[in-house]
């Protein structure tokens, strides 16, 4: 059992920046995904950037603005998110797959950001 608790989100304005922070409750140095997610009401949860077997990718509107980083020796993802916009307000969540072999994610339990002026 992976434990995935999330922080860091909050009420920023246009333009400004957050950094969302991941820790897991054992060690991701193996693990073979770890991802950040989003959701608003309505819509489906979207990948927004992910770590996959060493290689990380985004989705298209958060190309050259987030940034993704793993730091195994404290368990920890990071969402470096800068010139923020208010289509980014959403529920940010974690996800950690250990497996390549056995397909179970785990996820956090979500943190706010609100993107407004």
């Amino acid at each position: 059992q992976v434990q995935l608790v999330e922080s860091g989100g909050g009420l920023v304005q246009p333009g400004g920046s957050l950094r969302l922070s991941c820790a897991a409750s054992t060690s991701i140095e193996s693990f073979y995904a770890t991802g950040w997610y989003r959701q608003v009401p309505g819509k489906q949860r979207e990948l927004v950037a992910g770590i996959t077997s060493g290689y990380t990718n985004y989705v298209d509107s958060a190309k050259g603005r987030f940034t993704i980083a793993r730091d195994a020796a404290n368990n920890t993802v990071y969402l470096q998110m800068n010139s923020l916009k208010p289509e980014d307000t959403a529920v940010y969540y974690c996800s950690a797959r250990p497996s390549r072999v056995v397909v179970k994610t785990y996820w956090g339990q979500g943190t706010q950001v609100t993107v407004s002026s």
